[in-house]
């Protein structure tokens, strides 16, 4: 197993300091997410987006139980975010065991932590928030008017739970690998962190044809993958530690600058 990166010379500039990384990476998201959240949900772009889509298949959900958004992507892409939750798992307890692997002991542990807590998080506001998916709304060929995030639900209404987007943030949730990266192989970090987004988006636009969610609650997903992910980051892997070069690096670094 090669040995983790140690050197200043291989880590990003964003990990200059701690006050730095939690501003760019805590503070400018939740911006963007505000500023996001302004327009789709105070200004109705979640129901312009559903508007387009719900027309665009003949003004009902037709995707709603089509194989490729139903099993293939809702089912299938469930199945893989299990997976691939299980070969963490599987690393993790290989790193106690090998010596080999145990640099990368806590990298995994924050891997799977972050996973587990982003989509516990996701699954948890779920049932708290209480708000329909497009198909149960009257707008949409559904029964119930629509009732905003902060407006009371009448009881004999019962229970909904689609804000946030689960399945998008069992996709979003391994946004975690960005920073899983940083610290084994920096190099990779934005190639992973492309993938995650990726698979939220697809997972996420799979389900908006289907009419389970708004565009805004994917967009929770991802916010509440990414500030679950950093300020775990930020807590399990200090940065004034990871910034100081090894004893031997520096030793060999000062020979080769010698040289």
């Amino acid at each position: 197993m090669p040995q983790l990166p140690t050197s200043t010379a291989v880590l990003p500039s964003i990990e200059g300091s701690r006050l730095g990384l939690a501003g760019r990476a805590l503070l400018i998201p939740l911006l963007l997410v505000a500023a996001g959240s302004l327009v789709l949900m105070a200004g109705n772009g979640d129901q312009w987006i559903a508007d387009q889509l719900y027309r665009w298949q003949g003004s009902q959900w037709a995707f709603k139980d089509a194989w490729w958004t139903s099993h293939l992507i809702h089912k299938g892409g469930r199945n893989l975010t299990w997976f691939a939750a299980l070969l963490v798992v599987l690393a993790l307890i290989r790193s106690n065991m090998d010596s080999r692997w145990r640099p990368l002991r806590r990298p995994l542990a924050y891997l799977l932590i972050s996973v587990a807590l982003s989509t516990g998080i996701v699954a948890l506001l779920k049932s708290w928030t209480h708000m329909d998916c497009p198909w149960d709304l009257e707008r949409y060929g559904g029964l119930r008017p629509f009732i905003g995030l902060f407006e009371h639900r009448p009881v004999a209404w019962g229970h909904a739970a689609c804000f946030p987007a689960g399945h998008a943030g069992s996709g979003y949730a391994w946004v975690a690998l960005f920073y899983f990266m940083l610290q084994v192989r920096p190099q990779w970090r934005w190639p992973a962190l492309g993938a995650a987004l990726l698979t939220g988006m697809v997972f996420g636009l799979a389900q908006q044809l289907r009419g389970a969610h708004f565009a805004s609650h994917d967009l929770w997903a991802l916010a509440i993958s990414w500030l679950v992910a950093t300020a775990l980051y930020l807590w399990m892997f200090p940065l004034a530690a990871s910034l100081s070069p090894s004893p031997s690096h520096a030793a060999t670094g000062n020979a080769g600058e010698t040289a």
